[in-house]
């Protein structure tokens, strides 16, 4: 066992499987339909369980994320399975909303929090030399939780019910993500990996700061808050045609709601593979470029949205969108590491990933007033949102010059330094 807690690389894939657990979550709509007809309640009411649980993440976060960056992240881990395994199976003992509200929602909430914002800060901990890759992963096992899980629970309550369900599958995600906590550990401080050494600061394209910073001293730096436009900004898009994916694809392309099933399929996909995949560019062409890329991708593939009349557009421009989206969600923890430091890591990005929640109300939002307004479709949402995708590259692009201003100061620092020696 101490041999297995020694390996990040081990500590990464018990990270993964964690996520994956509590990734159940996407799988809402699974169980929307049963918990409707046994309540007897509206879809609307209903619905509000899985709204809450997600509005309560970014809070957990916060929460959890100052005992993980002092505590470290097993006991935390550990209580997050606790918590989350809990909520799950007493939904199972549910019979009025209020009480699906209080384990679903607010229990849920609080144990995927916990566990993800551990899960995600202590593994780029890990990985200061593949930070891109091993954020993109752990946040891909989230993303991915409902395509793997949702079929598991769909049988389950074919077989038995939906609340026998919830029952089963609170044990099994108690069990899994405890004994996954028994492994994991934060490393020594300090550490890094066997022949790695930090990015010279005297690079040019560098973007580490070098510093570590608090929660206090980074909400005080002005990165802090075009960080969190940039996040609201990059997760406003895929949240929009995520969440209206189906009715765009029946009513602007007239595909059959079956049709219109598998494409949000293909969106999930995207979705995962977007955060393993732009995590592996960031660390080959850096954070910022990456992201100005990700809104150029996410603007255009917008626009193609805008005009699309049949599937094949329609697939090529959503898996775009949704690829850009999952690509900000795996980089930004690396960028918080980046610019403010590993030691308050857990913290700090529960802070950040607050931008998540803003965008997942203004996303559908917009997509829903657009149509409101005109009554014709979603082109004016789609051309927002595009536009809003033009201002995500000027920030990323004013972050990379900032960057490049803030390691030549450093440069010359070093050189005074060097001379005076």
């Amino acid at each position: 066992m101490t041999e297995l807690r020694g390996n990040r690389w081990t500590i990464l894939i018990v990270s993964i499987i964690m996520n994956i657990c509590i990734g159940a979550a996407y799988a809402w709509s699974v169980f929307q339909t049963p918990l409707v007809e046994l309540l007897g309640s509206t879809t609307a009411e209903v619905s509000l369980a899985f709204t809450l649980s997600l509005a309560l993440v970014p809070v957990s976060m916060m929460i959890f994320g100052r005992f993980q960056d002092k505590k470290g992240p097993r006991m935390i881990t550990l209580l997050g399975s606790v918590i989350f395994g809990a909520g799950i199976y007493l939904t199972g003992l549910t019979n009025s909303v209020m009480m699906l509200y209080l384990t679903y929602g607010v229990l849920g909430g609080l144990g995927i929090g916990a566990v993800y914002g551990c899960t995600v800060a202590n593994t780029v901990k890990w990985f200061p030399d593949k930070r891109g890759l091993a954020g993109g992963l752990v946040a891909a096992g989230f993303g991915s939780g409902a395509v793997i899980l949702a079929p598991l629970a769909e049988g389950l309550i074919n077989r038995y019910d939906v609340l026998t369900t919830f029952k089963l599958m609170g044990i099994i995600f108690f069990i899994l993500i405890a004994l996954c906590s028994s492994i994991i550990k934060s490393p020594q401080p300090g550490w890094k990996p066997k022949g790695w050494e930090p990015a010279n600061s005297k690079s040019k394209t560098s973007i580490n700061s070098g510093l570590d910073l608090s929660p206090e001293e980074m909400m005080k730096t002005g990165t802090f808050y075009i960080l969190w436009v940039i996040y609201i900004i990059g997760a406003v898009s895929g949240l929009m045609i995520i969440g209206h994916a189906s009715p765009i694809a029946q009513g602007q392309i007239g595909l059959t709601s079956s049709v219109a099933a598998i494409c949000v399929s293909i969106l999930a996909l995207a979705n995962t593979f977007g955060r393993i995949f732009w995590g592996i560019v960031s660390d080959r062409i850096g954070r910022y470029n990456t992201m100005a890329l990700m809104f150029a991708v996410s603007a255009s593939m917008l626009l193609v949205l805008n005009i699309a009349d049949n599937i094949v557009l329609f697939i090529i421009s959503t898996f775009g969108i949704a690829l850009s989206f999952g690509g900000f969600l795996g980089i930004m923890p690396s960028v918080t590491a980046d610019k403010f430091g590993a030691k308050s890591l857990g913290m700090n990005y529960g802070i950040i990933f607050t931008a998540y929640g803003v965008a997942a109300v203004v996303g559908p939002r917009i997509a829903a007033v657009a149509v409101e307004a005109s009554g014709e479709g979603y082109s004016r949402a789609y051309i927002i949102a595009s536009a809003m995708n033009v201002v995500g590259i000027l920030c990323g692009l004013i972050m990379v010059q900032k960057a490049k201003k803030s390691n030549a100061k450093n440069v010359k620092a070093m050189e005074l330094a060097t001379d005076k020696i």
